[in-house]
């Protein structure tokens, strides 16, 4: 199963005007600022960094799930219900992992 196109593009139109590029990879579509990724979207639907300090804060928010990956939880990074990704709440998560991934240092 491949990625949501339409949330695909919903996102591209957030995140390209900031500097953000799409790449095809990790089996689905990966937003990268500065080579660092912010999220991806793939056949589960839409993960975003928020942070292994604030991991918690994250998934107690509406429609955020552990991100897991071969049985390991992924601290820093949430798996969002896309049916919850109204266009505040989008906006509120990409703004989320923007500020996490700007304090990254470039690749």
């Amino acid at each position: 199963m491949a990625y949501d196109e339409v949330l695909a593009e919903r996102v591209r139109e957030r995140l390209e005007p900031e500097g953000v590029v799409a790449k095809k990879m990790f089996s689905g579509l990966t937003f990268l600022l500065q080579g660092n990724a912010l999220a991806n979207l793939y056949d589960e639907g839409l993960m975003v960094r928020v942070g292994k300090e604030r991991n918690d804060e994250a998934l107690a928010r509406p429609g955020a799930a552990p991100l897991v990956i071969r049985g390991k939880e992924q601290k820093g990074w949430v798996l969002l219900a896309e049916e919850t990704l109204d266009d505040d709440v989008l906006d509120d998560w990409l703004a989320w992992a923007m500020d996490v991934t700007a304090e990254l240092p470039p690749k």
